[in-house]
């Protein structure tokens, strides 16, 4: 009885999370109007063309026939009320990107459209599963072609039980996902419920997706936005809570169960310290990744609350490409097409961080040492490490001699990196012997990611940037040679984000 009450309890508390989370987002969101503010449009960065458009969650990632296909959510006016659709953007190298024409709107589906995932069926045609805004069902649609121009009609997920009744199961950011010849799909909620299939039409429910959860895992955090694949020698469940944004699990697939088994959780997303402890942090938020033809696996995030002006702008991070080594460590490197954009190298090697001995009232003082050059830059920062064992030193971006900037400050007290005002775990005590401290840093005007290794990766915006072009450093209680900072510029891909600016192709139906 025990066990009951805790189930219906967990599910009613569930079905209000997400009722009010749809109402939220239904009472909130703008329809698409306007423009981006000319001080806005980033360089590089995936970005909405039609002004404040939140939310923006992708979904939908393909690449088929040589082109990459990403879906994302925008805000729009449908039938005098507000409602969602999926824009759908193209791309041969997942940074110049084309928007096409809107085809999954509510004026196709009848409903609007929340997030879920892409896959490709057992007959090899691209898939979408998503929640039918106020259908109370997740959804199924199958693109007539490749070029993903024309859809069949979607419908619902009707799951059964066992004994062919109705299953009583959250429906909400559903994946889908083949093992062997048998469809599995998972829904978000507190309670992440797993339902099968043999052909999409006739499903049943499993059970519970996870067989347990993890301690590090805050009670009450619930699983959305799920994308379940293998990674490596293990399954990657990456997923949001909506409380505390993006994050992961680890674990495998127990086949005879039907069941996640998961044994390490990581997080890619981290309170600010001008957020409250109660407020959701979402700067990186609602992941979807897809599957290269080379093999690598890789994923974008919304940036959802980093700053008021970006959040509204629906901006997509970075592609970040995901691995799992022998060693068991998530990987998390820039996507390696980046480097296509790199010109006007310059290097700088073996800079002597000073320090005062002994520090002065323990204040660190900041010495210029390079210079930003344009809005758009990749900055590689390497110290040896035997320089940096047991070192709090650091960079700021944006200087202008005096104050302000954007730190990047790797602190073994706390073994954490700081970028702007998030701290991060990474300790250069965890890194193996003999590898150096790699900083690879990616500017693009007010936008910032920083890449720690390959083992963290944080964003920021540095809002007040205009003018302010000094890169600066310090080091505290011993002197830091920083062995060589590598600085690019980076080629502009935007040119279809302006040209969707004007032609505005993308322009959901109205009525």
């Amino acid at each position: 009885m025990k066990k009951l009450f805790l189930l219906l309890f967990a599910f009613a508390v569930a079905s209000i999370v997400q009722a009010a989370e749809k109402t939220s987002i239904q009472d909130k969101a703008p329809a698409v109007t306007g423009s981006v503010p000319e001080e806005m449009v980033l360089s590089f960065h995936l970005m909405h063309p039609g002004g404040d458009s939140a939310p923006a969650d992708p979904n939908a990632a393909f690449f088929l026939d040589g082109t990459y296909h990403l879906h994302y959510i925008i805000a729009n006016a449908w039938q005098g009320k507000r409602s969602f659709s999926f824009m759908h953007v193209t791309s041969p190298d997942m940074l110049h990107w084309t928007w096409q024409k809107t085809t999954l709107q509510p004026s196709f589906t009848g409903h609007g459209m929340f997030s879920g995932t892409g896959f490709i069926t057992k007959e090899g045609k691209p898939a979408a599963i998503y929640h039918g805004q106020g259908s109370g069902r997740n959804q199924i649609a199958i693109a007539k072609d490749n070029q993903l121009s024309a859809w069949e009609k979607p419908y619902p997920v009707e799951v059964k039980t066992a004994d062919g009744k109705p299953a009583k199961i959250s429906a909400w950011d559903p994946d889908c996902f083949l093992i062997g010849d048998t469809y599995y799909a998972i829904s978000g909620g507190l309670n992440q419920p797993l339902s099968k299939s043999k052909d999409l039409k006739n499903w049943t429910y499993v059970g519970d997706f996870l067989k347990h959860d993890l301690p590090e895992v805050a009670i009450g955090e619930d699983i959305s936005c799920g994308n379940f694949f293998k990674l490596g020698d293990k399954w990657m469940l990456l997923c949001i809570s909506h409380s505390h944004g993006c994050r992961y699990y680890l674990g495998d697939w127990d086949a005879k169960a039907e069941q996640f088994v998961p044994d390490k959780h990581g997080r890619m997303n981290w309170r600010r310290e001008e957020q409250t402890l109660n407020e959701p942090w979402r700067d990186f938020f609602a992941p979807e990744s897809v599957l290269t033809p080379d093999g690598r696996r890789v994923m974008w995030a919304w940036i959802a609350t980093l700053n008021k002006a970006v959040a509204a702008k629906s901006v997509q991070s970075m592609p970040r490409e995901l691995s799992l080594p022998a060693d068991g460590i998530l990987r998390i490197k820039p996507l390696r097409e980046l480097e296509s954009l790199r010109y006007d190298p310059v290097v700088l090697e073996n800079i002597v961080l000073r320090t005062k001995l002994p520090p002065h009232n323990g204040v660190a003082e900041w010495q210029h040492i390079a210079k930003l050059s344009g809005d758009a830059q990749e900055i590689c920062i390497t110290i040896p490490r035997d320089q940096a064992e047991r070192k709090r030193f650091g960079f700021r971006l944006f200087s202008n001699g005096k104050d302000g900037g954007l730190p990047i400050i790797i602190r073994p007290d706390t073994r954490t990196i700081r970028v702007g005002t998030t701290e991060v775990p990474f300790a250069v005590a965890d890194l193996p012997p003999g590898e150096d401290v790699q900083l690879r840093i990616f500017v693009d005007k007010y936008l910032v990611e920083v890449f720690a290794n390959d083992r963290q990766a944080v964003v920021a915006a540095q809002m007040d940037y205009s003018g302010k072009t000094g890169i600066d450093a310090f080091t505290f209680g011993a002197p830091t040679i920083v062995k060589k900072i590598e600085m690019w510029k980076l080629k502009p891909t935007n040119q279809g984000f302006r040209e969707a600016q004007t032609n505005r192709v993308w322009q959901p139906t109205m009525e």
